[in-house]
């Protein structure tokens, strides 16, 4: 029987058709179980400003994080990767990617998009692997085609964020399509146990590059202190020794806290008998013992812990900096500092997201003071994603999610 070329043309026509139609059903009904907004119904008793409705304070998280994601998500080196920028002479770091996994899943329902962007991040963390452990990610790209950094190897802190995002995009999407996120994260887990924690100490190492032959085998970063990411670690993959972790993080906590401020070093050392801050110029600069550009995402770490978890000891830890940062400021916001000597002492007369985003969300656990948080919260928001770098601008965001009650785990 023959067909004439027409009828052939038409026949292709509908099953291209038919295909296309297929491929769009497919993306526009893949399930998403926790839509933005969440406004999750945490644990710990806290406040959130109350100069604004839920509305408003769910939008200033989308209007905050389209700008964002205009600014720093990107997808200019391979079609099937993206990237978060991070700048200061290199293209991206894995801390970025573990911000921006997150992000993505939390911003899921309201971005179309944002399965599309966790994959493509998630590939390009496949394809920048540690030279010590090829399952975590290499700390530092500088170019495009650089597979490998100045360094080749791994900070700890981006490893546990990527690890933590896949468990998020499990509960997020399933792991039932082309990525099994499940399995990922176990995997990657894993390798976070085996080479990013000291089995001695059992505290978090600062990157694979530690070895027990090394001066910083018995250091850590406090900021490296993500205690309800190991909460969750522990419970999916049956593995204990991340308890164990979680309990080793709170008592180096209670030993290097400064007993009148409650502010954290960037750095310690001497894991292994008693805890201290850092000297000067440990492993990045002069402050490495001050509360600084890394320390200062403790209360937001451990403001998360206890609004998950309500681990009274999260709680304590943030209300001691909340305490003597609301009194050593007469309530003024405007005054606080981006980073001071562990004594209280300002190392400078300004201030940016960087370090008040963590201070707002540490002000949600100081039920007594809401105009304190209200007052923060004004100053976050009337920073433009424009005034700052990668590093503020991310922070605020991550911020902004968790004070408007929609992070989730």
């Amino acid at each position: 029987m023959s067909i004439s070329i027409n009828k052939l043309i038409l026949l292709a026509l509908s099953l291209l058709s038919i295909s296309c139609h297929k491929n769009t059903a497919d993306e526009s009904t893949t399930t998403v179980n926790h839509p933005f907004p969440n406004h999750t119904q945490y644990l710990g008793t806290h406040i959130i400003p109350n100069q604004y409705s839920q509305e408003e304070l769910d939008n200033h998280v989308k209007t905050f994080y389209e700008t964002w994601k205009n600014q720093y998500l990107k997808n200019d080196c391979n079609q099937d990767e993206y990237y978060i920028y991070s700048g200061n002479g290199a293209i991206s770091v894995s801390e970025a990617q573990g911000y921006g996994m997150m992000i993505s899943c939390f911003m899921a329902g309201y971005d179309s998009n944002a399965k599309k962007y966790f994959d493509g991040l998630y590939t390009y963390y496949q394809h920048h692997s540690s030279t010590i452990n090829p399952l975590l990610m290499d700390w530092q790209q500088l170019t495009c085609n650089d597979t490998t950094s100045n360094d080749d190897d791994s900070a700890s802190d981006g490893d546990i964020d990527i690890a933590f995002s896949l468990l998020l995009a499990d509960k997020q999407w399933g792991s039932e399509d082309d990525i099994n996120y499940l399995e990922a994260a176990k995997t990657l887990i894993g390798a976070i146990m085996q080479d990013e924690i000291n089995h001695e100490t059992w505290t978090v190492k600062l990157g694979d590059w530690v070895t027990d032959s090394s001066n910083y085998y018995y250091g850590t970063r406090i900021s490296d202190f993500i205690t309800s990411h190991f909460k969750k670690f522990a419970s999916i993959t049956n593995d204990n020794n991340w308890n164990t972790v979680v309990t080793k993080c709170y008592s180096i906590i209670n030993q290097v806290q400064h007993q009148q401020t409650g502010l954290v070093p960037d750095f310690v050392i001497n894991t292994n008998t008693t805890a201290i801050p850092a000297g000067s110029n440990y492993l990045e600069n002069a402050n490495d013992g001050a509360y600084y550009y890394n320390a200062c995402r403790f209360p937001w770490r451990m403001s998360v812990d206890y609004l998950l978890t309500n681990d009274n000891r999260a709680v304590t830890a943030v209300n001691k900096i909340n305490n003597w940062l609301r009194t050593s400021n007469n309530g003024n916001v405007m005054t606080i500092s981006n980073g001071y000597q562990l004594d209280g002492t300002a190392l400078f007369n300004w201030n940016d997201a960087t370090f008040i985003a963590p201070f707002t969300v540490g002000a949600m656990l100081d039920t007594s003071h809401q105009e304190w948080l209200n007052n923060l919260y004004d100053l976050l928001i009337d920073n433009n994603v424009q005034d700052g770098e990668y590093y503020a601008n991310t922070i605020e965001l991550l911020a902004l999610i968790v004070i408007s009650e929609n992070y989730w785990d």
